[in-house]
């Protein structure tokens, strides 16, 4: 239940921080373009998010991989 959330929230972090520099680039041209700039940086924003922390733990994986047979070596 704990990587879910941390799942979630990431990408909900990541998409509020892509809209907003999407909509920003987007005001600097219209109204209109700033609206699908924060759509689309959104949408980047939460892809990232979820393979950010996809890869974060895939290497905490590694890592107790890593360790437990260092320790089996010994």
């Amino acid at each position: 239940m704990g990587s879910r959330l941390k799942l979630i929230l990431s990408r909900a972090r990541y998409a509020a921080i892509g809209a907003a520099i999407g909509a920003g680039i987007g005001g600097l041209i219209s109204r209109r373009t700033a609206s699908t700039g924060g759509a689309m940086g959104a949408l980047v924003g939460a892809t990232i998010g979820e393979k950010r922390v996809s890869v974060d733990s895939f290497v905490e994986e590694v890592k107790e991989k890593r360790v437990g047979s260092a320790s089996a070596d010994d």
